[in-house]
């Protein structure tokens, strides 16, 4: 049976032009330098260099003057090496070092990618057969540094996606708090990670209290590093305890920020290269309150890190890391509890397709099952999940990702048992969608992939992304697609 896979002809592309200020950083000797060079202009150069700065850049971000003071701030300590104290610098000299360490990054320069949709929290003065919609994206800008961006849009009844105006300054968060930790958690995630040399394991256990705060724990390390000589692998412990603990934070974004203002860049050591991936899903609760939940992968250049990002509004976001047996990439929550606990799609071995259960969402802890190995010919090489799972009558729909010959990259589709998913009750034995002509070309060559699916209008709403360059979606009857799982 052929299934008729409508793509719609509205494309997401990368938009240079949307640049976020982040810190400049570079060495220590020539921070020095660069300060010393600013301090010793004339009064009249730093005038007319200001001015030019806020010229050119003022109408590119919001409160330019704030991110150069804050900017600022993270040189003090270099003026501590100068020996100039900070009450002897004037506000306009502030002003003119920050803007030295200040430089604009175009987040979405070189991708824009991997989308996933929600349903919006809000609902209101929409017409008959509309829904508004939310879609996250992973934008990727110089270096291949990924965050996720978002875009609002309503979806009519003809199944057309409208987007809202872009908004054109973009913001990072406004507050930004780190976590308290538990020690008994936080000890285990480590174990995970390395195997201490037991006295130093007894040394960390002594020193950590109960609960502890990044800072208290910053004040414990430095602690245990002076009062015990450590071997080389006891001190790259060290390091990973800290990188371990910059994982937790909570950030909240200014109300007055549009959602395609709100960028997540990498703000943690352990995110420093890039945010992968996240997969967004409407949870609903027990007691029928509404969390929207993302799965996602943190990189830092050599490890990653499986993370679980939670919202309420969009506005302020909670983030933590996943501990236990699925930590790995492409994880995707279900929408609900199955039998009193939480429900997870994995692929632990980079290969296949698994699933886990656990009564605590960030400690999956009990045995993982597998669902389904490669099959067919286009899905060799790999299985994956394409998002969260779709509740329907007839069970749980999951859009997969199968690799085949030449890295080709197709999307397929499988039914899990609603009340024991474990239970694959049915799936296509035909790419539901693989790469055309026009989508072969890119980033990655002939890769089509989706982080993310909704229903609307008894149809299924696929946002997927053109060979990791730039996005569409394409829509089918969900009536028909379920006539072929089944």
């Amino acid at each position: 049976m052929s299934l008729n896979v409508i793509r719609k002809e509205i494309y997401f592309r990368p938009d240079s032009r949307r640049v976020l200020a982040r810190y400049f950083n570079i060495s220590v000797a020539r921070s020095i330098k660069i300060v010393r060079r600013v301090l010793q202009m004339s009064k009249q150069q730093k005038t007319d260099t200001l001015n030019q700065v806020l010229r050119n850049f003022s109408k590119r971000h919001r409160s330019v003057v704030s991110i150069l003071e804050k900017n600022y701030k993270r040189t003090e300590s270099i003026l501590k090496e100068m020996d100039v104290k900070a009450e002897d610098v004037s506000y306009k000299d502030k002003l003119l070092i920050g803007a030295y360490f200040t430089m604009e990054y175009s987040i979405e320069a070189a991708a824009f990618f991997n989308p996933s949709v929600v349903i919006a929290p809000d609902q209101t003065q929409l017409r008959e057969g509309e829904k508004r919609i939310i879609l996250s994206f992973r934008a990727t800008g110089e270096g291949h540094v990924s965050s996720i961006v978002f875009r609002s849009a309503i979806i009519d009844q003809d199944l057309n996606i409208h987007l809202d105006e872009v908004g054109k300054l973009l913001e990072r968060p406004k507050l930004f708090k780190s976590h308290r930790y538990q020690k008994s958690e936080f000890i285990e995630k480590l174990l995970q990670m390395h195997d201490p040399e037991e006295k130093v394991l007894d040394i960390i256990e002594a020193k950590l209290a109960d609960s502890f705060t990044y800072e208290e724990l910053r004040r414990y390390v430095v602690e245990m590093q002076q009062e015990n000589e450590l071997s080389l692998d006891s001190k790259t412990l060290m390091s990973q305890i800290m990188w371990l603990a910059s994982s937790h934070y909570e950030m909240t974004y200014s109300l007055d920020t549009s959602i395609s203002e709100r960028v997540i860049f990498p703000i943690t050591d352990t995110e420093k290269n890039g945010i992968e991936d996240a997969r967004f899903v409407c949870f609903e609760g027990e007691r029928g309150r509404v969390t929207y939940y993302a799965t996602y992968t943190a990189y830092d250049g050599f490890t990653i890190l499986p993370k679980l990002m939670s919202t309420r509004d969009f506005i302020h976001f909670k983030v933590q890391p996943i501990n236990g047996k699925i930590a790995n990439k492409g994880a995707a929550l279900f929408p609900r509890k199955i039998n009193g606990k939480y429900a997870m799609l994995c692929r632990v071995d980079g290969e296949n397709n698994y699933i886990a259960f656990s009564e605590d969402i960030i400690n999956w802890q009990q045995d993982i099952t597998l669902l389904k190995e490669p099959e067919y010919p286009w899905e060799y090489v790999q299985l994956g999940n394409c998002g969260s799972p779709i509740e329907t009558p007839e069970g749980w729909l999951v859009l997969t990702h199968g690799v085949g010959p030449m890295r080709e990259y197709t999307l397929g589709a499988i039914l899990l048992d609603l009340e024991d998913p474990t239970k694959v009750i049915g799936r296509l034995k035909e790419p539901l969608l693989h790469p055309n002509a026009e989508e072969r070309e890119g980033y990655v060559p002939n890769v089509v992939y989706s982080c993310g699916q909704i229903i609307h209008n008894d149809y299924l709403i696929i946002p997927y992304a053109m060979s990791d360059y730039a996005s569409t979606y394409a829509v089918i009857k969900l009536k028909d697609l379920l006539s072929a799982l089944t």
